[in-house]
This record gives C-alpha cells, sequence and structure tokens, in this order.
C-alpha cells in the first residue's frame, strides 16, 4: 500500500521538467522550435499594436478625464503648453448612461432603427438575388458582374454620385419626375427624407456582398436535397423553408453579424451623403462621437472617446449574446 502511494506522488521526469522550466525558458524554447512562425506573425502583431491597441487604450484613458480643446497638450510655435485635464474616473460614462447629455439614448435608438432597417433589407434583397443568379438563365456572368460592381466601386465615389442624383436641382432624381408633370422634390431636405436616403445607399453598397456570399451558401447546398423534396410533393414555398432557409443557416449566421457589426459603425455614408446638411437627427452614435471630437467649439476629446467606449461594449455585448443564441439553436 505504501509503495504504490508512494509512485503516485512522486513525479515523473517530464512532470519534474514542466515544473523546473520558468516562463523566460519556454519562451526560448518556443522561438528555437517555432522562429519562422513567430517571425511571419510579428508584422502582423505590430500593426495591430500600432493601429489598433494603442489608440484603443488611449481612448479608454480619455474617457476617465475631462479632455477637451482647452486643456490638451499644444504647441503654439515654439511655446509648449502642458496639459491640464483631470482625471473625473466613470463621471462621463455616468453622463452619458444616465442620459444628462440628452444625446445618447436618442441616437441610439436612431442606431438600432438603422441597422435593423438596413441588415433586413440587405439581406432580403442579396437572397433575392442570390437566389435569381443561382439558376441557369442566359448571360448569368454579365449580370453577376454588375451587381457586384457597387461593391467593388470605392464607397465616397458610390456616395457622392447618389449625392449628385439626390440634388434638388440638378439630380438625375428630379429630372425624372419633372419631365412626367410632378413637382421637384428635395430630396435632402427633412430629416425623414435624409434618414431614407442613407438607407437606401447603405442598402446599395452592401447588398452585393451579401449576394456573393449567400449565392456561395446556396451552392453548397445539395441538389439532391431540392430532388428529394421535390418528389416528397413539397411546393416550392415548402423547398424554400425546409431546404434553403436550413442550409444557409450558417452562411446567414455568418453575415448577419459581420453585417451588423459594419452597419452600426458606418461611418463614412452618412457623413459623405449629408456632411454639415443635417440637425444631428440622421447621426448614429459613431457620427455624433465624430462630432463631438471634430465639429463646432471646444472639441470634446473625453466624451468622443467615452462614446467611442460605449459603441465597442454595445457591440461586444450583442456578439456575445448572438453566438451564444446561435449554440442554443445548435
Amino acid at each position: 500500500m505504501d509503495e504504490p502511494a508512494r509512485d503516485a506522488k512522486a513525479p515523473g521526469p517530464r512532470g519534474s521538467q514542466r515544473r523546473g522550466t520558468t516562463p523566460l525558458q519556454s519562451l526560448r524554447r518556443s522561438w528555437d522550435k517555432h522562429w519562422y512562425a513567430w517571425a511571419m506573425v510579428a508584422p502582423v502583431v505590430i500593426v495591430i499594436a500600432v493601429l489598433v491597441l494603442y489608440p484603443l487604450c488611449y481612448g479608454l484613458y480619455l474617457s476617465f478625464t475631462n479632455a477637451n480643446e482647452r486643456n490638451v497638450a499644444q504647441n503654439i510655435g515654439p511655446i509648449h503648453i502642458g496639459a491640464t485635464y483631470d482625471f473625473v474616473g466613470l463621471h462621463n460614462y455616468w453622463q452619458i448612461l444616465s442620459g444628462r447629455d440628452g444625446d445618447f439614448y436618442p441616437r441610439l435608438e436612431w442606431t438600432v432603427i438603422w441597422t435593423v432597417s438596413c441588415v433586413a433589407l440587405t439581406y432580403a434583397i442579396g437572397l433575392a438575388m442570390a437566389m435569381l443568379l443561382n439558376r441557369p438563365v442566359r448571360f448569368r456572368l454579365f449580370y453577376r458582374l454588375a451587381l457586384i460592381l457597387p461593391w467593388a466601386v470605392p464607397a465616397f465615389i458610390g456616395v457622392f454620385a447618389w449625392r449628385l442624383m439626390f440634388n434638388s436641382q440638378y439630380g438625375v432624381f428630379n429630372d425624372i419626375i419633372t419631365k412626367v408633370g410632378l413637382p421637384a422634390q428635395d430630396w435632402l431636405g427633412t430629416p425623414f427624407a435624409q434618414k431614407i436616403a442613407v438607407i437606401l445607399v447603405n442598402i446599395w453598397c452592401g447588398v452585393p456582398f451579401m449576394m456573393v456570399a449567400l449565392l456561395g451558401g446556396l451552392q453548397a447546398i445539395p441538389n439532391e436535397l431540392y430532388e428529394a423534396a421535390e418528389m416528397d410533393g413539397a411546393t416550392p414555398l415548402q423547398r424554400f423553408f425546409n431546404v434553403t432557409v436550413p442550409g444557409l443557416r450558417p452562411v446567414t449566421n455568418t453575415v448577419i453579424l459581420l453585417s451588423t457589426v459594419w452597419t452600426f459603425n458606418m461611418f463614412p455614408i452618412i457623413y459623405l451623403l449629408l456632411g454639415n446638411n443635417t440637425t444631428g437627427d440622421t447621426d448614429i452614435l459613431v457620427t455624433h462621437a465624430y462630432e463631438m471630437a471634430f465639429s463646432g467649439g471646444a472639441a470634446d476629446y473625453a466624451g468622443s472617446a467615452t462614446y467611442g467606449i460605449v459603441i465597442l461594449m454595445i457591440l461586444v455585448a450583442f456578439s456575445t449574446f448572438y453566438r451564444r443564441q446561435l449554440k442554443t439553436q445548435d
């Protein structure tokens, strides 16, 4: 009884070696064995650290201060003026989440409406186009290339083209409706019209990605499933809901998550389409944070940074909840 107990307590050679190895020695051994992998990953890590981690950490730091344009460090010619802002803790977060700033919850409401509308319509139109292009039709390659074109065009070029079409004096939309006897419209003159316009442009920019992703998912569904369902007497609608929708579920879950994150933070379309021609009703959270930091009066760097961190927390919470729901369904 004593010998087995003693043997069980005594660590083997591998266990003693692991206990005697320091973290520095483990890192050095890993470098000697996988130096090529470390060398290949290092540039990416450095770029991410410089472009993502450093701004994120600095923004998090500013969110705990009252930094603005007047009290940050400045250089006026040869004279250097040091920073005079103070550490205020969670005051900025309390101001935003308690609604005392008066802007967060109206912007959050419109951001949610904007995101849900864009993602739902983009998915529906992209799925419809993908199903049409998945059929053997003539000039199918030409149609695919034509529908992918909005995705290939840089966003700012596409947005400026739409801005010209929405122009109240020289736009193509007013030119068309005036020729049929209808009065010209100020397409970007009211908050409601601006909201409709930005949703339309965002859908136009987002449909190609959704269509290509869903088209790949449709082509991965075996034709035997459709043939079996048809032999069982299933109608086209039943084949859609019982074969197509379940077959597209992995692709659908991914594209909806990506599209939601992208649309929630879609800064260029709203900013480039409307510019300063807005009362603020069409500003989503990210454009409002930009306005706080770079437009008018004393720029509120701390408030803008706080908005950025809150946006990050909202998206992380949504992504976590969404993935857990998917695991539950699976």
